[in-house]
């Protein structure tokens, strides 16, 4: 998992140098969800909320997001993609996905049905309850 984290973190700085993992996370999330509040984004990956703010800051400068007026309360602003974070986005991800096929191509059927199921059995973990996580585990 270790290696597997450390490729995607260095895959994203490779596509934009300033396109951490983090950044690359919080834009597919804006992406997603069409807009949240930095409060909001801090929430639900369990940031400091200083670290959530450092990552918007240099997202703003880099002109891939943007702030709105929340129109059901002009107190609160939201964090949208703009049309060139929309395009980082969508070349990061392509090449991403680029990467995984190349990776992936030599195997057999039968491992690449058994490790989607593994990753969809890994990724729902905490979302039931903490069920479906390894024997000990939870």
């Amino acid at each position: 998992m270790t290696a597997f984290a450390r490729r995607a973190r260095a895959s994203a700085g490779r596509l934009h140098p300033e396109l951490s993992l983090v950044s690359y996370t919080l834009l597919g999330h804006l992406e997603d969800s069409g807009g949240r509040r930095a409060t909001d984004l801090a929430a639900h990956y369990a940031l400091d909320k200083s670290t959530v703010s450092r990552q918007v800051s240099a997202l703003e400068r880099a002109g891939l997001i943007e702030r709105r007026r929340d129109p059901a309360d002009h107190r609160v602003h939201v964090l949208h993609l703009t049309d060139a974070g929309r395009a980082i986005l969508a070349q990061v991800t392509e090449s991403r996905r680029a990467a995984f096929r190349e990776r992936l191509a030599g195997w057999p059927e039968d491992d690449l049905e058994r490790f989607a199921e593994y990753l969809a059995r890994y990724n729902a973990w905490g979302r039931s309850g903490g069920g479906g996580g390894a024997p000990g585990e939870g």
